[in-house]
């Protein structure tokens, strides 16, 4: 049986494609909600964007025949501009006040379901709002649509057992043919003895030739002064490494490395091979707790605040390759050399980068499409790394399940020239694990 979905506001300010993601099924549109979306046209971040498409979207369904009545959708449903009447309110719950455009909302959804025989969905992301429907007797539900289940995040790495001749086989010829299909491409591997679960291999599946090869042997030795202290930082850097994959997402709890390994990768690719320009590393800009509010100075005074964690990567990084008694290098000689560039996501809407090996820090902070947006600035040989932790989201409009990081994982998961892995290790110390852990 068809539905109908009631939207809320905050659904299409959150995905102004949202109209097109519910299959066959109607969608009804309270006119407060158009009202709302008016109040933020013009603001100039992306729920400011995202009001002005959905206010266009709407503006060109409107040529097909009136709104009220009902207008098609190109997936087979109907879109209607449910519009509010005194007759709503007197049916309404008199606990909750009117002058709110979210009761108003809400009364238009119960007005609608009290008149309809079809199945009535509310559908909002604001959690209290679905509270308030269900107490009314309202069916209501989140959107969907661009959330995945984090404790099933594909982790890109896995163990296989297999016979001891298997492992040999793979270590005489320096690789393992493998038929199956139940490995994504890039997705790491540890292959162990069915008799000796000591004797093993770190493997990395590669789709295009259905073989599992050998990690890189640089992989072995230092990047820029840093080993992988554990078997994942091992598959991390087998991929930040490899220049054949072009997207490389990384995630884990804090102090697992990710930023770290990222720079490292990113300063001997660029720097020391030189297959890329320079290293372009960034980050979104969002407080933890309370803001300072403005800062003085010129720009590259206000940034250094958030900029200070890349900062200090890189010098810990620079203090690693330096000899002891020679002079301690800065991040700013690397800048001065064109090697190094550091700056917030702020201003990358309309770039082009071409030849870059690119880290994006914090990318859990980012909505999927500011990820899209970021993403599609990639230019012809250059490189993105994406890294984050889901369960430390700044950002108010984001959680871990529907934020733009774990949304490129599951995305890309299946595409050969992307690669993911999962930090579950601690290793920045063994206090800050503990609280990792245990707070």
């Amino acid at each position: 049986m068809k539905k109908k979905y009631v939207l809320d506001t905050n659904v299409l300010l959150h995905d102004p494609q949202a109209l097109a993601k519910f299959q066959d099924n109607d969608l009804v549109i309270p006119i407060t909600v158009i009202e709302e979306i008016d109040t933020f046209k013009k603001d100039l971040n992306e729920i400011g964007r995202n009001a002005r498409h959905v206010s266009r979207q709407l503006d060109q369904l409107r040529a097909s025949g009136s709104l009220v009545d009902g207008v098609p959708l190109e997936n087979g449903g109907m879109l209607h501009v449910l519009l509010y009447s005194s007759q709503q309110a007197a049916g309404f719950s008199s606990d909750l006040r009117l002058d709110r455009a979210d009761n108003r909302i809400l009364a238009s959804a119960v007005a609608l379901k009290q008149s309809c025989d079809c199945p009535v969905i509310f559908v909002t992301k604001d959690t209290n709002l679905r509270i308030k429907a269900d107490a009314l007797g309202l069916k209501a539900q989140d959107y969907q649509s661009d959330k995945v289940a984090i404790d099933d995040l594909y982790s890109g790495h896995c163990e296989k057992l297999l016979p001891a001749t298997e492992i040999d086989r793979f270590y005489g010829q320096g690789h393992l043919d493998y038929a199956e299909d139940d490995l994504f491409p890039n997705q790491c591997a540890t292959l162990v003895d069915e008799t000796n679960p000591s004797h093993t291999a770190l493997v990395r599946y590669h789709a295009d030739e259905k073989r599992l090869l050998p990690l890189a042997k640089q992989v072995k030795d230092s990047v820029w002064g840093i080993h992988a202290r554990n078997r994942e930082q091992q598959f991390a850097f087998d991929l930040l490494l490899d220049s054949r994959i072009q997207l490389v997402t990384l995630v884990g709890k804090a102090g697992t490395g990710k930023t770290l390994l990222a720079i490292a990768a990113g300063l001997q690719k660029a720097a020391d091979e030189a297959q890329y320009n320079r290293l372009l590393v960034s980050r979104p800009v969002f407080p933890m707790g309370r803001d300072l509010g403005f800062l003085p100075g010129d720009v590259e005074e206000k940034l250094a605040p958030w900029m200070q964690p890349i900062f200090d990567n890189v010098e810990l990084l620079l203090g690693a390759v330096e000899e002891r008694g020679k002079r301690k290098r800065g991040y700013k000689e690397l800048v001065d050399m064109g090697l190094m560039e550091i700056e917030p996501l702020t201003y990358i809407r309309g770039r082009s980068i071409p030849n870059q090996y690119m880290v994006v820090d914090e990318a859990q902070n980012l909505t999927p499409h500011e990820i899209k947006t970021i993403i599609t600035r990639a230019g012809e040989g250059t490189k993105i790394v994406l890294t984050g932790d889901p369960y430390q989201i700044d950002n108010p409009y984001v959680d871990a399940s529907s934020n733009g990081l774990t949304y490129v994982v599951e995305k890309f998961k299946q595409q050969s020239i992307a690669g993911h892995i999962t930090l579950t290790r601690g290793e920045r110390s063994g206090l800050a694990e503990l609280a990792a852990n245990l707070l």
